[in-house]
């Protein structure tokens, strides 16, 4: 436990990183995500189309061969050339990555909501941009409060896969106190910090998704 105790400063440095990471990325794949889902269901198809292929080839690659293509990759490509710092390349691929998989539970979300709603929206005066924002939206946020959490805390445990571009996170300074000194104890605070996060996360959104849950009653 002494041992335990002594290295968790080291290692709690490393939260600078990660929630570095994870805030960033959710305060911009967020919005991205709501905007995609609205392109997804545009009756423009080449808009739609181009949306769909996007979110396809997110969700269906890894997000690790993501970072490490546009930290290394991107530099080699012709006419583009872009070379990313480290931390810049990593919040890109996780926005990129993240806004996907949000663009399509908020699309199961609008597409949830009856269409009546739209036609009396409609009757009454309301534009498309504020039938979304007012009537649509609101009853959204709702019903997508569990998937949107459990896609957080997916998240928050994904930020170690920073690691790989020498980032020092929770994990990688983790790993270097078990190189170091032999023992895999350091694994165990790491272990502790995330769940500790973790629980923060959870008791945040059941709070969410109680507050929503009175406008049932």
């Amino acid at each position: 436990m002494e041992y335990l105790l002594s290295i968790a400063p080291s290692i709690a440095s490393g939260l600078k990183v990660t929630l570095s990471v994870f805030v960033l990325t959710l305060i911009l794949s967020l919005p991205l995500g709501i905007m995609l889902s609205l392109a997804r269901l545009s009756h423009f198809r080449p808009l739609s189309a181009t949306v769909g292929a996007y979110v396809y080839l997110m969700r269906g690659t890894p997000l690790m061969l993501q970072i490490l293509f546009i930290y290394y990759g991107l530099p080699f490509i012709p006419y583009i050339g872009v070379e990313l710092p480290a931390f810049p390349a990593a919040i890109t691929a996780f926005v990129l990555n993240y806004a996907a998989y949000f663009a399509e539970i908020f699309r199961g979300g609008i597409q949830s909501v009856s269409r009546g709603q739209y036609e009396a929206a409609q009757i009454l005066g309301f534009s498309y941009p504020q039938t979304m924002r007012y009537i649509i939206l609101p009853q959204v946020i709702k019903r997508v409060l569990p998937p949107v959490s459990n896609e957080t805390i997916t998240l928050l445990k994904d930020t170690s896969l920073v690691y790989i571009l020498a980032m020092n996170d929770v994990l990688r300074l983790a790993r270097s106190a078990v190189q170091r000194d032999f023992n895999t104890g350091a694994f165990i605070v790491a272990a502790v910090f995330y769940l500790l996060m973790t629980w923060v996360l959870t008791q945040a959104f059941m709070k969410l998704e109680k507050y929503y849950a009175r406008y049932d009653e």
